[in-house]
């Protein structure tokens, strides 16, 4: 155990930088499902933290948060429980393992060898999953307004017509039955790659989309229940061996419990590739900023010359790209919020307009 060697000191600035970097968090966990932690755990790395720490500290923040979140949009009849209860089991199993990978990296090559680890999946999965993300929300845009509504795709459609008996369970989000058989690698999967960036929803949430053809917004909210099922676990393997920092846990906590409420209420208003498109402009922007500190821990370990005084500027240059995401994040969700409640209230007003008078 490394204890409290791992953990960063705190001052008022970095505790009040944390808390607008929870909420912003908050917000987009709120409004796309996937945790919020591939903004949060980037953000906490450029602050200082080492990656471990912000993975696990994330973890441990993120099963209370995706609780709240979860029954929030429950309320909006967002929640396939079942399908969220039965992946996160398998999630489960994943967790443990990545956390296991995480911590071997950890005690082998540093934190250096542990932060280039989680950097260079976050470039590799951001940059696959958000340029995809971003093709169907312009594939979406373009079906114009009055075609928004989602169909299962063709692989969808051909998981939905495997039957293994035995195996088949009925999920009322794609009204459909599908066998069990087929969540287990996804619910692995996701749980893996949560242990290893803090967000399994890069994996859950596509795959219930595309995989399975539940609409985007139920498997983002669906999503939530997953992130809160195997986050339990999660948290305790890490905390065991002295990788969760309960400060940061509470304060990034205290920071998204404001912003989720917002957040989720914000789905209720927007379109279905809105959503995506909030997705796919911050992945790529964090994408670029964990770009920039690679050639950093590279040299750290070794791998590269030393960069000298080129190390600092690139960390810095991160940084700022990290300001701008969680900026742009923030931003793009305002707006969809604030036109869409707009839209709504205009259409309200017309309806009423419309009755004739008695």
């Amino acid at each position: 155990m490394d204890g409290v060697s791992n953990f960063i000191a705190l001052n008022p600035f970095i505790v009040a930088e944390l808390f607008i970097i929870g909420f912003i968090g908050g917000l987009v966990s709120g409004f796309i499902g996937s945790g919020g932690a591939f903004v949060l755990t980037p953000a906490m790395m450029s602050l200082g933290v080492p990656g471990i720490v912000a993975v696990a500290s994330n973890i441990c923040h993120k099963f209370p948060k995706a609780l709240v979140g979860a029954i929030k949009r429950a309320k909006f009849g967002q929640v396939d429980v079942k399908m969220g209860v039965i992946l996160g089991i398998s999630a489960e199993g994943g967790m443990l393992l990545g956390a296991q990978i995480q911590e071997n990296i950890k005690r082998a090559f540093g934190d250096a060898g542990s932060n280039l680890y989680i950097s260079v999946v976050f470039v590799v999965v951001l940059g696959i999953v958000g340029g995809f993300v971003l093709r169907d929300a312009w594939r979406l845009h373009k079906a114009g307004a009055a075609d928004q509504k989602e169909t299962a795709g063709r692989l969808a459609l051909w998981v939905q017509s495997i039957h293994i008996p035995g195996t088949m369970v009925y999920f009322k989000s794609i009204d459909a039955k599908i066998s069990v058989l087929v969540t287990i690698p996804i619910g692995f999967a996701t749980g893996l790659l949560a242990a290893t960036i803090a967000v399994g929803g890069f994996v859950g949430v596509p795959s219930m989309i595309y995989v399975l053809g539940m609409p985007s917004l139920m498997a983002s909210a669906t999503e939530l229940v997953i992130a809160f099922v195997m986050g339990l676990g999660g948290t305790v393997k890490f905390a065991l061996d002295g990788y969760v920092d309960v400060r940061l846990a509470m304060i990034i906590l205290a920071g998204s419990l404001f912003g989720i409420q917002i957040g989720a209420i914000g789905t209720t208003y927007v379109k279905p590739h809105m959503v995506k498109v909030v997705m796919g402009v911050i992945m790529l922007t964090v994408l670029v900023s964990r770009l920039f500190v690679v050639p950093v821990y590279m040299a750290e370990l070794e791998m590269i010359a030393s960069l000298g005084a080129l190390a600092p500027v690139l960390k810095k240059i991160s940084y700022w790209i990290m300001i701008l995401a969680l900026a742009s994040g923030a931003g793009i969700i305002g707006y969809a919020l604030f036109t869409g409640m707009r839209e709504h209230a205009r259409d309200v007003a017309a309806m009423k307009n419309a009755t004739p008078a008695e």
